[in-house]
């Protein structure tokens, strides 16, 4: 699939790491390094701008390096990045941690995964079928 995309970045284009990569990192677009402090939240630039197909979207999500060695995580994760937008994408980051964060230029902050979608049209009715696990939810299919 090609997707169009505008590089307002110095930054590389976004791309796949391995063969088997399904996310490909976006990296920071700052003019100066920006201090995240603990539970702080900040929207990051990328300078990048992407238009997408219809039926396809791209998703922010959060790398598991950055979240699990220093807490920094996407707040809305994953953030939906739908075909008709055209600004710049921007990573809502927060820092989940005690400590601040530092997030420099260039620095890869979240991960990018372009996935197909489709559109629904509801059919209301007055119920649904049974199933086994019925309303069952929130933990409800684990280990008891």
């Amino acid at each position: 699939m090609q997707i169009k995309i505008v590089n307002k970045s110095n930054h590389e284009l976004p791309h796949y790491e391995t063969i088997a990569s399904a996310g490909m990192d976006l990296r920071a677009n700052i003019s100066e390094p920006r201090v995240l402090k603990p539970l702080e939240r900040s929207i990051v630039g990328t300078g990048l701008f992407i238009e997408l197909p219809l039926g396809i979207e791209a998703q922010v999500r959060p790398r598991s390096g950055l979240a699990a060695k220093k807490g920094i995580t996407v707040l809305n994760a994953p953030g939906t990045i739908d075909a008709d937008y055209r600004g710049e994408i921007g990573v809502i980051l927060v820092n989940l941690s005690n400590e601040e964060f530092i997030i420099n230029n260039g620095e890869r902050i979240a991960q990018l995964v372009i996935a197909k979608h489709e559109r629904a049209e509801w059919n209301e009715v007055e119920t649904l079928s049974e199933t086994d696990r019925g309303e069952g939810g929130f933990g409800s299919t684990g280990v008891k």
